[in-house]
């Protein structure tokens, strides 16, 4: 993982996950660039933190998003909350990855 900041990020998205590049800058530019709102930056970096450590890994991301859409297929509510809350738990592991992880 790069150093956790957003410029750090990019460069790391934009060298090693260029699929994630383009909604990357379109988030950017609706939540801080055109708003002004650096308050939102946090909350900026702490989803793209998570979205670029499953994109690094492609075994991890394709379990993550098959959980997720047998979680969406899914007709028992319970079998959709529990695919739910392992992606949801991997989704918070990739969060926690600190920087040269």
């Amino acid at each position: 993982m790069p150093e956790r900041t957003i410029p750090a990020l990019r460069a790391a998205i934009a060298a090693h996950a260029p699929e994630l590049l383009a909604d990357f800058e379109a988030n950017w530019q609706s939540k801080i660039a055109d708003t002004h709102d650096i308050s939102a930056a946090p909350a900026f970096l702490a989803r793209w933190w998570g979205e670029y450590a499953l994109a690094r890994d492609p075994d991890l991301d394709r379990h993550v998003r098959d959980l997720e859409e047998r979680a969406a297929q899914s007709a028992d509510p319970d079998k959709a909350r529990a695919f739910l809350e392992k992606a949801a738990q991997i989704h918070s592991q990739a969060s926690l990855l600190g920087p040269g992880e």
